[in-house]
C-alpha cells in the first residue's frame, strides 16, 4: 500500500509540470538532428516563418484554367505545400476510411500516400531535407507525423490534443505547433519534446516567427504570446477582445499583425501600433507593396501605416479558412465558404476571376514556381444525392496545354421523358494519339458521382445509356483527359423533360376547388 502511495505522489508530482497557465515546460532531450524549412515554391501555412502568404513567383499568365483536379474520399482542408521539385503534399482520404497525407507530381499524378491514424485539418510543412511533418486533429489524442520524403513514416509524437494549427520549423530544425490540450509546443526533429508552454485555452493558432526568433503564437484565451525560441519562457502576452484561432503574421519591420474581432497592429514589443475593426477575420496576410489583407464576410485591404481601409470588396459567403496569398504581381487569392469559390482580386480591389469550385474552400491557396494555383474544396453529402459521402478535391489552375484533347462532342436527344433509357454517345481525340478517359456530369438530381471511365483510343466513340429520374432543364457535362493527364475543357449538352401541362393544370385548380381560401385569392384576379 505504502508503495502505492509513493508511487501516485510521484505521478502527481510529475502530471503537477503540466498544470496551470503560462507555464513552459522544458524536457531535457537534445536533438542530434537539424533541418531548416525547405527553401522551396510553398514549404509551409502561409508560405514563410513569418507567414506573410507572399509568393516570388507571378500569376499574371494565369489564365486560371482548371488544368486538373484530384478527388480524395475525405474532405480536403487546411492547405497544401510544394517542394523544390514541384512535388505537392496535402493531407485528404485516397481509400474510403483512410486517412492520408498524399505527395502529388506537378501534373496532378498520385507519387505516394502515408496511412495516418486521423483527419488533418491543418496545413503539413516541409523540412530543408525534404522531411513532411503534419499534425492531426484527434481531439483525445493529437498526433504530430514525420514522413520521410519516399512517403514512409519516420515518427508520431502524441502531443494530447487536437491540431487545428499549422506546424512551422524553426531555422535549428524545431518544430512548433499549437494543439487542443492548451499548449505551444516546440519538438525537435527527432520527435522529442524541446518544451511546451501552457495556454488559458486551446491553441488552434499557427505559430508565426519573427526575424529575432520570437514564437508568436495565439490562443483561445484571448492573448497572443511571445515565447523566446530556446526555452519557452514568456517575454510577452497581449490581450485582444475575443479568442485568438487566425495566425499572426510578421511585415519586413517586424511589426506583428493578429485578428481576432479587429486586425491589430502589433510593436515588437508587445504594444498596440493601431487596431481597425473587421467584425472578424481570417489570418492576415501582406501584400507585395505592405498592404494588409484580411476579413471574413468581406475582404479588407488595409493601410499598414495606420489601418486605415483602402478598399473592401463583398465575396460571396465568408473567407473562412480561405487566407489570402499574394503573388509577386500584386494579385490577391482566396477561397470562400458556403458556397466555395476561388477568387482572384486585382491590387486596386477590383475582381480579376471567380468560379464556383464547391460547397466549402476551407483552404488556403498557395502558388507554385510556374504560377499554377492551388486550392482545395469540401463536399458534404446531402448536397448531392447519390454521393459515396464527404469527399473533397485538389484544383491546379493555370494556363491550358496545347496538347490537351479536344473537348468532347456529345450527341443524342435532347428532349426526353422520366424513366425512359436514352443513349448517347461521346468522343475526343489527343493531338499527341493518346488514350483518353473520360468523366461525366449527367447534371440530374440523382447523378451519381462518376469515376474517369476508359481507356479508349483517341478518336474512338464511347457509348452510354442513361435513364433520367426528374422533369425539368439539364446541362451535361463531359471533359476528357489523357494518359498523362492534360484535360481537355468541358463540353456541354442540353436537355429538357417536360412536364406534362394539362395533368399538372387539372390537379392544380382541384387543388384550388378543395379550398375555399385558395379560390378566393385567384377570384381576385
Amino acid at each position: 500500500m505504502k508503495h502505492i502511495i509513493i508511487c501516485c505522489i510521484i505521478l502527481l508530482l510529475l502530471s503537477s509540470s503540466f498544470v496551470g497557465v503560462s507555464q513552459p515546460v522544458e524536457i531535457k532531450v537534445e536533438s542530434t538532428l537539424s533541418s531548416p524549412p525547405m527553401n522551396s515554391a510553398w514549404p509551409m501555412y502561409c508560405h514563410d516563418t513569418r507567414h506573410t502568404g507572399r509568393s516570388p513567383y507571378s500569376t499574371t499568365d494565369n489564365s486560371f484554367y482548371d488544368k486538373w483536379w484530384f478527388r480524395c474520399h475525405d474532405y480536403v482542408r487546411g492547405s497544401a505545400v510544394i517542394d523544390q521539385e514541384g512535388v505537392i503534399y496535402f493531407c485528404g482520404g485516397i481509400d474510403e476510411h483512410k486517412y492520408n497525407l498524399i505527395a502529388l507530381y506537378p501534373n496532378g499524378t498520385l507519387k505516394w500516400k502515408c496511412i495516418l491514424d486521423w483527419p488533418v485539418e491543418s496545413s503539413p510543412v516541409i523540412a530543408e531535407d525534404g522531411t513532411v511533418y503534419a499534425g492531426d486533429s484527434n481531439y483525445a489524442w493529437g498526433k504530430l507525423y514525420s514522413v520521410s520524403p519516399n512517403g514512409t513514416l519516420n515518427w508520431k509524437c502524441h502531443t494530447y490534443g487536437a491540431m487545428f494549427s499549422s506546424p512551422v520549423i524553426g531555422d535549428d530544425g524545431t518544430i512548433y505547433v499549437g494543439d487542443g490540450d492548451n499548449y505551444i509546443n516546440a519538438i525537435n526533429p527527432n520527435g522529442t519534446f524541446k518544451w511546451r508552454y501552457k495556454t488559458g485555452l486551446v491553441v488552434y493558432s499557427s505559430p508565426a516567427i519573427g526575424p529575432d526568433g520570437i514564437v508568436y503564437c495565439g490562443s483561445h484565451d484571448t492573448y497572443l504570446y511571445a515565447l523566446y525560441p530556446n526555452n519557452g519562457t514568456l517575454k510577452w502576452k497581449y490581450k485582444l477582445e475575443d479568442w485568438v484561432r487566425t495566425s499572426p503574421c510578421i511585415a519586413d519591420d517586424g511589426t506583428i499583425y493578429v485578428a481576432s474581432l479587429a486586425l491589430h497592429a502589433l510593436y515588437p514589443n508587445g504594444t498596440l501600433k493601431w487596431k481597425t475593426n473587421l467584425d472578424g477575420s481570417t489570418s492576415p496576410t501582406i501584400g507585395q507593396d505592405g498592404t494588409i489583407y484580411a476579413g471574413l464576410k468581406d475582404l479588407y485591404a488595409l493601410n499598414p501605416i495606420n489601418g486605415s481601409i483602402q478598399w473592401v470588396l463583398g465575396v460571396p459567403g465568408s473567407i473562412q479558412d480561405g487566407t489570402p496569398c499574394n503573388s509577386i504581381d500584386g494579385s490577391i487569392i482566396f477561397g470562400t465558404t458556403d458556397p466555395g469559390f476561388i477568387m482572384a482580386v486585382n491590387p486596386d480591389g477590383t475582381e480579376r476571376f471567380s468560379k464556383h469550385i464547391g460547397i466549402n474552400c476551407d483552404f488556403a491557396p498557395i502558388i507554385g514556381e510556374d504560377g499554377t494555383v492551388y486550392i482545395g474544396t469540401s463536399i458534404i453529402e446531402e448536397d448531392y444525392p447519390g454521393a459515396y459521402g464527404n469527399y473533397g478535391y485538389l484544383h491546379a489552375f493555370n494556363n491550358m496545354d496545347p496538347d490537351v484533347p479536344k473537348a468532347p462532342e456529345i450527341s443524342g436527344p435532347s428532349n426526353c421523358k422520366v424513366g425512359t433509357e436514352y443513349t448517347y454517345t461521346f468522343k475526343s481525340t489527343s493531338p499527341k494519339g493518346r488514350q483518353l478517359f473520360y468523366y461525366i456530369d449527367w447534371g440530374d438530381k440523382d447523378w451519381k458521382i462518376m469515376r474517369w471511365i476508359g481507356p479508349y483510343n483517341s478518336g474512338e466513340e464511347v457509348t452510354l445509356s442513361y435513364t433520367w429520374g426528374y422533369k425539368g432543364d439539364y446541362t451535361m457535362k463531359v471533359r476528357v483527359k489523357d494518359s498523362e493527364n492534360l484535360w481537355s475543357p468541358w463540353s456541354e449538352f442540353e436537355v429538357s423533360i417536360p412536364r406534362d401541362k394539362a395533368k399538372y393544370n387539372i390537379l392544380f385548380w382541384r387543388l384550388v376547388e378543395r379550398y375555399p381560401l385558395l379560390n378566393r385569392f385567384f377570384n381576385l384576379f
